[in-house]
């Protein structure tokens, strides 16, 4: 067991109504890391995350605390003392904020004056002192979120598990909360793992990152890791590499590749056989984009394109383009504009070999 191991499960089985819904061989979460389980609907992060909180049994399988193999009411005990769970509803009590923030520490019978000290400590965390007198019955959706989560963070677990936290704020109070428990989760090195939905919360909050599929988890890593080096096509498509191309490799010597894509070749890092089947896989942000008048660029892959498309994303463009093979770019609206590219316009596009992360196609 690595000694930087909280929690690990091995040869995890989990059945409901006779179908496996988690089929795990092997699972680790590090101490003092913030781990996002990402996936489709229906993949199994919910569930992951239950059986983590031995809220669920598997059918086969073990979950490992501290080291210590959860098999018994004392080691029940001892996980479900040092977990705390947020879930995507605050389900919150009709009672006070106060009296919200302070349940799980009654329930651990700590006295008063130290109950009275974390709760306080734990509503300054969250910027919500001045709630501890409210009803949560009158509390916004926000201001729920964060009742729910200074009442996690009182109990000061060794875990935190967030099931889909965020998913029922607006934009500015999701925005607000993230960056607010991220700065939380550095400053007290609690471990978390967090089931998400959504690219940018991942980004934005994690350091490790487990894809998961059908009940599966197919593949696990650093953030940066998983969504620069995915190792499929299906990571691929879910981490938002827009650009997945088809190719043959041509040549390959001293981790240098050239790819034959539709006529067109593309250099790229790595070492493939020639004439293997591979994805040539681009994320939108490593295109760049000018236009003909411009000559200095630097990258190896420089083609001329035609856009085929212009979306609104924010405050960048989604660019579409036709190279001869399909390429999707970001750009900045001004940049867009002082470039003068609109649709059905021509440009030049260009990425550097490193951007290029090749998969080898599956016979």
């Amino acid at each position: 067991m690595n000694s930087e191991t909280l929690i690990k499960t091995e040869n995890i089985i989990l059945q409901r109504g006779g179908v496996t819904v988690l089929d795990i061989p092997e699972f680790q979460v590090l101490q003092g890391r913030i781990l996002a389980l990402i996936g489709p609907n229906g993949a199994g992060k919910s569930t992951l995350l239950l059986m983590l909180a031995c809220l669920l049994k598997p059918e086969h399988g073990k979950i490992y605390f501290q080291g210590q193999a959860v098999e018994n009411r004392a080691d029940l005990a001892l996980l479900r003392h040092h977990a705390s769970v947020v879930f995507q509803e605050p389900l919150l009590l009709n009672n006070s904020v106060f009296e919200n923030v302070a349940l799980g520490l009654k329930f651990r019978r700590l006295k008063n004056g130290e109950i009275r000290s974390r709760v306080k400590s734990a509503l300054d965390y969250f910027g919500i002192s001045q709630l501890a007198k409210r009803s949560a019955k009158t509390l916004s959706g926000g201001e729920a979120k964060r009742v729910s989560l200074a009442r996690a963070f009182a109990i000061k677990p060794q875990i935190i598990l967030l099931d889909e936290a965020f998913n029922s704020l607006d934009p500015p109070s999701r925005d607000t909360i993230i960056d607010d428990l991220k700065q939380i989760l550095e400053e007290t090195k609690i471990t978390a793992v967090m089931a998400l939905h959504d690219r940018e919360e991942t980004l934005r909050l994690a350091q490790d990152v487990s894809v998961m599929n059908a009940g599966k988890i197919v593949q696990s890593g650093t953030t940066a890791a998983i969504f620069n080096h995915p190792d499929s096509e299906f990571v691929a498509n879910f981490v938002g590499t827009e650009s997945i191309l088809e190719g043959t490799v041509k040549s390959c010597s001293e981790g240098q590749m050239v790819v034959s894509i539709n006529g067109k070749s593309i250099e790229a890092v790595g070492d493939c056989s020639i004439g293997q089947k591979v994805y040539c896989c681009l994320r939108p942000e490593n295109v760049t984009v000018s236009s003909q008048t411009q000559s200095k660029i630097s990258a190896r892959n420089i083609f001329e394109a035609k856009v085929s498309k212009i979306i609104r994303q924010g405050f960048f463009n989604k660019l579409t383009l036709d190279c001869g093979f399909p390429l999707v770019a970001y750009i900045t609206i001004p940049s867009c504009e002082d470039l003068s590219i609109a649709q059905g316009g021509t440009v030049i596009a260009s990425f550097k070999a490193t951007s290029v992360h090749v998969i080898p196609r599956e016979k």
